[in-house]
């Protein structure tokens, strides 16, 4: 193997468990960090040993029964090949999420002898002074001087992501009738999609296509195998729009965000009303079956922000500054790493270029 490569910009590993929601979390806010107006600010960070795919760690039993801050030898919970990736030239910037990620988070940073910046989203329920920043949402009630607190979770979609959704869905920008994309969760640790909380929101639904709406139903990966086939049925019944997976062709999602005048989400998913709520749409919450202290906090938290309302049948217009946590926190992130690597000063006689003001 030859030298580590050198990069033009800081050195990013980006971790998670492997769990969906957690990866979600961490490549929206890589995505967000690597927005032009941001990466150019810390372009001369000369990273080393980046890696521009994900990694996935996933530690086995007993180290995943137990507190990260109370695994021993914790590298030795990862399979042999997962080991590997975790050794130096160390990274400028390590972002992870998951509490099974954070012991490798606090191991990182103690190799590094402090010189890898570490992030953690979510809260893994260990000192905070782990880590160089902590970011959980909001409804965790952590604080700290190096916690930041969101409402919902980070989301973020980049501008070619946008542009390619709204060239490749074009002709829904066109459609005049008002439309609203109804997100599906499913089942979790604290609610269930029961067959009376799906009978509930399909009436609602009918009433509303028959009132002019347009209906745009997507699923989660959470949402039982019953439950997509009653609200196919539903949206041919109805003339509603309806995909589940790639048997539908190609994902809208993104297109229907952008192109839905309202959202009707499920209460069990902090990414789907997040994402909502990137886009500023009316964020309406449709419950199911099931209750967590933590998730009416969520919920709370979203709705005393103006983004959200409970979902009881009708929709509702109204207007809120879209919900742009993990740009926020990536503002946080390129100040921290200019303290510790300020940028040089132009020199004498040469200007920095109209973009870059």
């Amino acid at each position: 193997m030859g030298a580590p490569m050198r990069t033009l910009g800081p050195s990013v590993w980006s971790v998670s468990d492997g769990r969906a929601g957690n990866a979600s979390q961490v490549r929206a806010l890589v995505q967000a960090l690597g927005e032009t107006s941001r990466w150019v600010q810390i372009a001369h960070i000369m990273g080393e040993a980046h890696r521009a795919e994900p990694m996935v760690l996933t530690p086995r039993a007993p180290w995943s029964w137990f507190s990260p801050d109370k695994w021993p030898a914790s590298l030795s919970a990862l399979p042999a090949p997962q080991r590997k990736l975790i050794a130096p030239p160390w990274p400028t910037l390590w972002i992870a999420a998951g509490r099974r990620s954070a012991a490798f988070t606090k191991l990182v940073r103690e190799r590094s002898d402090g010189k890898t910046f570490t992030v953690q989203i979510l809260d893994p329920h260990i000192d905070a002074s782990s880590f160089d920043l902590l970011v959980v949402p909001e409804h965790d009630g952590r604080s700290g001087a190096n916690v930041v607190s969101t409402v919902g979770s980070p989301a973020h979609f980049g501008g070619e992501m946008l542009e390619e959704a709204g060239q490749a869905f074009a002709p829904l920008a066109d459609e005049t009738r008002p439309s609203v994309v109804v997100v599906l969760g499913g089942h979790s640790k604290v609610h269930k999609f029961t067959s009376e909380a799906a009978a509930r929101l399909e009436t609602q639904l009918r009433i509303l296509a028959a009132q002019g709406w347009r209906l745009r139903l997507t699923t989660s990966r959470r949402t039982p195998l019953d439950i997509i086939a009653q609200f196919r049925k539903m949206a041919d019944e109805t003339g509603a729009q309806f995909w589940s997976g790639a048997q539908d062709g190609p994902n809208p999602y993104l297109a229907w965000l952008m192109f839905s005048t309202a959202a009707i989400v499920t209460e069990d998913s902090a990414n789907m009303l997040s994402e909502a709520a990137w886009h500023g749409l009316p964020l309406h919450i449709a419950p199911l079956e099931g209750k967590a202290e933590k998730f009416d906090r969520l919920h709370a938290s979203l709705i005393a922000r103006g983004a959200a309302r409970r979902f009881t049948g009708t929709l509702d217009q109204w207007t809120y500054e879209p919900l742009r946590e993990a740009d926020r926190v990536a503002d946080l992130i390129v100040e921290k790493l200019l303290e510790r690597y300020p940028a040089p000063a132009f020199s004498a006689g040469v200007a920095a270029p109209d973009w870059m003001s």
